[in-house]
């Protein structure tokens, strides 16, 4: 669900020469997926002794090539009233740092009883924060604290969503909540429901956090313990309700379904050494700006591909 593959290349040299460079990378997992030379010329004589250490930079593309649905699951309880500020900034933060990729965004509350009803077309790009602030406004207001049962009423039972939501895209779902999740059932059945739903999910949290962890005093049956659990399980964002600025966990969760276009690498390479791989397979839709000292890709990898970037650098 979501976690991240990290592979290094054990990487040998052909016309039968021993690998006696080091290899390494940027962790202690070893696995040989290949057997590709790195380098064939990089321009400097060739003394019989490969040139320079071997380094893979890594990474999972999001699956979100189709889009991305987006539901800010929001508690409308009367202890929220003072987060209105914090909430409205932190979904214009999102809007502004949505991938290019189609994305839909709708908020619904935490209370389950009331999303049954809920009619309001989503968010859309083009849209500002003045149809955020309308939105919120006008959204149906309940006062039960029940994330989890209200993100399954509205996805199963709401005859609206089903015009809207796309099954095809990626779901991410963001909780507000200044308490605990408190809808029956475990944490892990509604994990295990989510991940059965959408083929690629997403979750953040803006909750309390632990009192040694809170900016903010607060008793400890506060901590919203549930919702951080669901999201650590997605690998998602968390971010403290009580910061002053939602702005740079927001942020956070749109990066990690924006679809990767370039990628920084750790070291400066040899640049006749680079090779990119997607799932295994050679890729060349690529160029690298030395300057930045990035790949950029003219061919978005697709999504859920593993795409690694081997090189070596001195």
């Amino acid at each position: 669900m979501g976690v991240f593959k990290r592979f290094l290349f054990a990487l040998a040299l052909m016309a039968g020469c021993g690998p006696d460079y080091s290899i390494v990378g940027h962790d202690e997992i070893y696995i040989k997926v290949h057997e590709e030379v790195i380098v064939e010329d990089t321009g400097v004589e060739d003394t019989g002794t490969p040139i320079g250490d071997i380094w893979v930079d890594s990474f999972e593309q999001p699956e979100t090539t189709n889009g991305v649905d987006i539901l800010w699951v929001i508690d409308t309880s009367c202890s929220m009233g003072d987060n209105q500020e914090r909430l409205l900034g932190g979904i214009e933060e999102m809007m502004l740092n949505l991938p290019e990729a189609d994305w839909r965004l709708n908020m619904i509350s935490a209370s389950p009883d009331v999303v049954a009803g809920e009619q309001q077309f989503p968010l859309v790009p083009g849209d500002t924060i003045k149809d955020a602030e309308y939105m919120y406004e006008h959204m149906a207001v309940g006062s039960w604290e029940q994330g989890f049962s209200s993100v399954e009423e509205y996805i199963l039972y709401n005859s609206y969503a089903q015009t809207w939501l796309r099954w095809d895209a990626a779901l991410l779902v963001v909780f507000v909540s200044d308490e605990e999740e408190q809808s029956g059932g475990t944490v892990g059945d509604f994990v295990y429901w989510l991940d059965f739903v959408r083929s690629t999910v997403y979750v953040s949290s803006i909750v309390n956090l632990t009192p040694s962890e809170s900016l903010c005093s607060i008793s400890d049956v506060y901590t919203g313990q549930r919702y951080q659990d669901a999201t650590n399980a997605f690998n998602g964002v968390i971010t403290d309700i009580c910061f002053d600025d939602w702005t740079e966990g927001v942020r956070d969760a749109s990066v990690q379904i924006d679809p990767i276009s370039e990628w920084s690498l750790t070291h400066v390479p040899i640049k006749e050494s680079i090779v990119v791989f997607m799932d295994g397979v050679p890729f060349v839709d690529w160029q690298y700006h030395s300057n930045r000292n990035e790949i950029t890709f003219d061919v978005i990898p697709d999504g859920g591909s593993l795409v690694e970037i081997g090189y070596r650098y001195l």
